[in-house]
């Protein structure tokens, strides 16, 4: 991505000196083109551009006043007109997740926080309704007016009747508030009451919600999706599976978390999921199982002008069969080639334009591991909790620039708030690796089996930034639990069982079987089918282990093997127990080689342009 925008800034500077105008760096790349930001040029400037690269690479960069291009004379350069279809209101209802849940927690907190200040930052009054007090967006600071008041059709009724809002936003508020919304629509409340829908539509939240219209409108643009059949009752069900064949997933319609969701292997089973996920969901989902590919996932926003762009794909660690709340998860995507990165990437960027999303979206993948086979999984159109993953990964605040789209404002037009000198249409670049860790605490509810599935069970997530893959999962680890010194094992009754067969404790089988059972790379990805990718980068952790444990003394240690471990991720307390030492002394010996940490910042463009 960095190395496209290097050559765009190159070509760029050459219709500069060649009297072009003078229009932003990302103006004259392909996915310029496909955000509607194209400029035509003659045939003799593209020759001389392709022979000025090969040939004067070291004249271009002779003109250091032009290492980023200005924001504002962007802006001013004409090539922006303004916002398409301007939103005249002046005040807002924003609706909360309500109380938390798996699935639906302080993930949405944030997001409804950045809309509030969107709106308070346009001169906008906001009104917020939200049950639970315990979030950071019900201070009177971000908002004008809270109702403390349970999230139903009733209670938001009487808000909008007492305040009279113009618009509402439905999509900072998770499912919940994303339910709200179409039953509202549906008993004709806003239309009564002259709110408009800011944002993505209601017929839009319909379509990526209801599995039978999803289907139907993935089939119109010809991207594939599992083979499947909406159904709403049990022998629909039973009916749909002999036709499609076990294997099966069930999926419910309009459902948190991928509650109500679960395989089944034959009738017994099928009719026993069915029939519980119909008293959840009126409507379920019965899907050929592709469990065993690859899960990914990427984080897409579109203006009303039909800018769009990729704000950050991600990638799970464990295949698909375990829902990516209770997953590792990487950003950027790691196992990826460049034809499968972009292949994705396009069918996300039409997926989004044909069911006209107008601010956020998640698109989530299966692929197939060993070829360009895909399936789309599902479309969230709304802010969710990988959404608030990619902004913190990346920097780009998703939750803000949504409710600036939703109030009619284009993404050429909006500065990118950490740089401050290119726009919100930049698509972030990462020049580092972000590890998220699930966390249970499942030992609080009761009769709750330890295995992970299609349904969520995790109540938190850490995050963690690394150089390396290594260094952040390891980052994480520590984060998750304050007694895991890093990537370490555990005692199980049958580890070959707990491997195929996941749990909370996944991470930990994997650990034993390479740490202290000596499984080879091959029988751990034929027992989990974790990619082996992931698989080779713990060894290198397992191999940095058994060397320290080699040395055995702090007199053994030396600057290149601290260097080493560090850069693997390894703590001071990690390096201690392996060569049985104490932390203080490792640490000790670490400053007297003159090895210290360092604080890097975020800046969405991996250094590209000066952040200020």
């Amino acid at each position: 991505m960095a190395l496209a925008n290097r050559f765009a800034y190159r070509s760029s500077s050459l219709l500069r000196q060649c009297k072009a105008p003078a229009l932003p760096a990302r103006a004259f790349t392909s996915r310029a083109s496909i955000n509607g930001l194209v400029h035509r040029q003659p045939a003799q400037v593209w020759k001389h551009s392709k022979y000025a690269r090969m040939f004067s690479s070291s004249t271009l960069l002779r003109d250091q006043s032009q290492t980023a291009p200005s924001a504002e004379a962007y802006l001013n350069s004409g090539v922006v007109k303004g916002a398409a279809n301007p939103v005249n209101v002046k005040k807002v209802l924003v609706i909360g997740s309500g109380g938390l849940s798996i699935g639906q927690a302080g993930e949405f907190d944030y997001s409804g926080s950045q809309a509030l200040k969107a709106l308070k930052e346009a001169g906008v009054a906001s009104v917020l309704i939200n049950p639970n007090i315990a979030t950071i967006q019900t201070a009177h600071v971000l908002t004008d007016e809270v109702y403390y008041l349970p999230v139903t059709p009733e209670y938001v009724t009487y808000v909008i009747e007492r305040e009279r809002p113009d618009g509402i936003f439905l999509t900072f508020g998770g499912q919940t508030a994303l339910n709200l919304g179409v039953q509202m629509e549906r008993m004709g409340i806003f239309e009564r009451y002259g709110v408009k829908v800011l944002g993505t539509s209601i017929k839009t939240l319909e379509t990526s919600e209801d599995r039978d219209l999803f289907a139907k409108a993935l089939g119109e643009i010809n991207i594939p999706i599992a083979q499947s059949v909406a159904v709403s009752t049990v022998d629909e069900a039973l009916e749909a599976a002999k036709g499609i064949g076990y294997p099966i997933i069930v999926r419910a319609a309009y459902a948190l978390g991928g509650l109500g969701s679960g395989f089944a292997n034959n009738e017994e089973e099928l009719r026993n999921m069915a029939s519980r996920s119909l008293t959840l969901s009126p409507q379920i989902l019965v899907e050929k199982s592709l469990k065993g590919w690859k899960e990914v996932e990427y984080e897409v926003v579109r203006d009303a002008s039909n800018n769009c762009i990729t704000v950050c794909n991600m990638e799970n660690f464990d295949p698909l069969g375990i829902h990516t709340g209770d997953s590792i998860v990487v950003a950027p995507s790691q196992t990826l080639s460049d034809e499968e990165y972009h292949m994705l990437r396009s069918a996300a960027i039409k997926i989004v334009r044909h069911l006209g999303v107008v601010g956020e979206c998640n698109v989530q993948y299966a692929l197939q591991p060993d070829g360009l086979d895909y399936r789309v999984i599902e479309v969230n159109a709304r802010l969710s909790r990988s959404s608030a993953l990619a902004s913190k990964a990346t920097g780009y605040p998703l939750a803000y620039t949504a409710a600036k789209i939703g109030l009619g404002h284009t993404l050429p037009e909006l500065p990118n708030a950490v740089t401050k000198t290119t726009t919100a249409n930049f698509e972030p670049s990462l020049d580092y690796i972000v590890s998220k860790i699930p966390r249970w605490d499942l030992s609080k509810f009761q009769h709750v089996k330890r295995d992970i599935g299609s349904a969520m069970k995790s109540v938190g997530e850490v995050m963690a930034i690394g150089r390396t893959f290594e260094e952040s999962i390891q980052k994480a680890i520590r984060q998750v639990d304050p007694r895991f010194v890093g990537f370490q094992g555990d005692k199980f009754d049958d580890l070959d069982y707990e491997l195929q067969n996941p749990t909370d404790r996944r991470w930990l089988a994997v650990g034993q079987a390479m740490l202290h059972e000596n499984y080879s790379v091959d029988r751990v990805h034929d027992l989990t089918k974790i990619d082996k990718w992931f698989l080779y980068k713990l060894q290198n952790i397992v191999d940095c282990t058994r060397e320290l444990e080699d040395i055995g003394n702090l007199d053994g240690l030396k600057k290149e093997i601290i260097q080493k471990a560090k850069k693997l991720g390894f703590s001071d307390k990690q390096i201690a127990n392996a060569v049985n030492s104490t932390e203080d002394e490792v640490r000790a010996r670490r400053k007297s080689f003159g090895i210290t940490p360092f604080v890097k910042r975020i800046d969405t463009l991996a250094a590209e342009f000066p952040g200020s």
